[in-house]
């Protein structure tokens, strides 16, 4: 069998807090949405931003850490897998579906104050370490690129 790759890499800011539930064998499971923009030239010249909303849910220690410490606004650097789900709409009988990516390790990358959160600059892996880090990543700045800047 050929080798295959189900990898998603995210750097975005948090739509809303977090939602955390637990199942009923007590697993804690955290949902939340994260945008990320795209800046394109339109046809005009004109610069258009487009938003992509994308849906994300955490297990076990990475959604205890998304509870604690991940607040709508803060920008995030996640890494993750897509999952599809579907079923029957009890009311219309239509095949539903539902594309959602499953957290392994995420970064917060905001600074203390940052967006509507106040906590500081901390990473999650699925290796179960939590390391501090600096709230001045190379991540959380970005550089828009003109023409001008590209050699060719």
């Amino acid at each position: 069998m050929a080798k295959s790759v189900n990898k998603v890499i995210l750097l975005g800011n948090v739509g809303k807090d977090p939602e955390i539930k637990a199942t009923a064998s007590g697993t804690v499971v955290a949902t939340f949405s994260i945008a990320t923009s795209e800046r394109f030239k339109d046809k005009t010249g004109n610069w258009q931003d487009r938003t992509e909303w994308h849906n994300l849910v955490a297990y076990q220690r990475t959604a205890e850490i998304v509870r604690d410490y991940v607040k709508k606004g803060n920008k995030l650097y996640v890494e993750g897998r897509l999952q599809t789900s579907s079923w029957d709409d009890k009311t219309t009988g239509q095949k539903k579906y539902k594309t959602e990516i499953i957290v392994n390790d995420l970064s917060l990358l905001s600074g203390r104050g940052e967006g509507d959160g106040s906590s500081g600059g901390y990473s999650k892996s699925n290796t179960a370490s939590f390391d501090q880090r600096s709230p001045a990543e190379d991540y959380s700045q970005s550089t828009e690129i003109t023409d001008d800047d590209i050699p060719f």
